[in-house]
């Protein structure tokens, strides 16, 4: 989707004070990460609540969105899922690429504060000994991001030390460089956020997403780049990512293929992922320096 705020980012929303008690935290070393922006929720919204029609981006701000139309995912069906905490006002959506680093959505930066990062996480406000909670000690940008048509929305975490892999805490699978993901393709995105108007939830919801040609996306989005970005959500379902849970995955096949970024102001479909797969050269390559 794409917020215009200053750009086309999905707002983020306020971390949930109950993050603060966990029972797999463990004391961090105290270095300062940088932090980056606020929370985005994901929301699959229904048109019905929001007239508007203006683009905008995802970026993460303060306001929460809702998952409108998806369903709560099956526990413990998503291990690679990351809920990123920025200082105490915002938060992104992640995933776990490996056991020490998650990938995130670049409008996620903007320096609020400490990084820290929970895996295993179903419900937000019942922590309990599946969680994880590592500080991130590093965050890398891509070099060629650009804040103005969210070109080359994808950054990297160095957690402060691995995550310990188990059934509920695992890294998902990277495509191959230069994959395309055929329109039709069937994926999905998942996050926490509000299920509608005045509504929230804590728990993590889910929804299909299906993989839309990028000539739809050239037509409603006059910055859509096919080679960096990947178009989906069908316009007659009605279910989109949306502000909230920027930089989640879009997942195909047990691959994640995408990064949620942008999308229209009133979270009408399509909406606009980063294509993971045209920057893999640049993650193997981060990766490896980051060993």
């Amino acid at each position: 989707m794409t917020l215009h705020f200053p750009g086309h980012l999905f707002p983020g929303s306020p971390p949930r004070h109950p993050l603060d008690i966990n029972p797999r935290a463990e004391t961090d070393p105290p270095v300062p990460a940088p932090g980056f922006e606020p929370r985005m929720l994901l929301l699959l919204l229904s048109m019905a609540f929001l007239p508007f029609a203006a683009a905008f981006v995802l970026p993460p701000r303060l306001h929460a969105v809702r998952v409108i139309r998806g369903q709560e995912a099956p526990l413990g069906s998503r291990p690679y899922m990351a809920y990123v905490r920025i200082g105490s006002t915002g938060s992104c959506g992640g995933f776990l690429i490996r056991e020490d680093v998650v990938a995130t959505a670049a409008h996620c930066n903007c320096n609020l504060g400490d990084i820290f990062v929970y895996l295993g996480v179903q419900d937000l406000k019942k922590p309990d000994q599946n969680w994880q909670r590592i500080r991130a000690r590093r965050w890398i940008q891509h070099p060629d991001f650009n804040n103005e048509n969210f070109d080359n929305d994808i950054m990297l975490l160095k957690l402060w030390h691995s995550a310990e892999l188990t059934e509920w805490v695992m890294s998902i699978p990277l495509p191959e460089a230069n994959h395309h993901v055929s329109p039709g393709s069937e994926c999905s995105v998942a996050g926490w956020g509000w299920t509608g108007v005045n509504t929230t939830t804590d728990k993590l919801h889910e929804a299909e997403q299906e993989v839309m040609s990028d000539g739809l996306c050239k037509e409603r989005y006059k910055n859509y780049n096919p080679t960096t970005m990947l178009c989906a959500g069908n316009p007659h379902v009605m279910k989109s990512a949306f502000q909230g849970d920027s930089g989640g995955p879009l997942v195909c096949n047990g691959v994640v293929q995408g990064i949620v970024s942008n999308g229209k102001p009133d979270g009408h479909p399509p909406s606009i992922y980063t294509r993971i797969s045209k920057f893999i050269p640049w993650i193997s390559e981060t990766l490896q320096k980051l060993s």
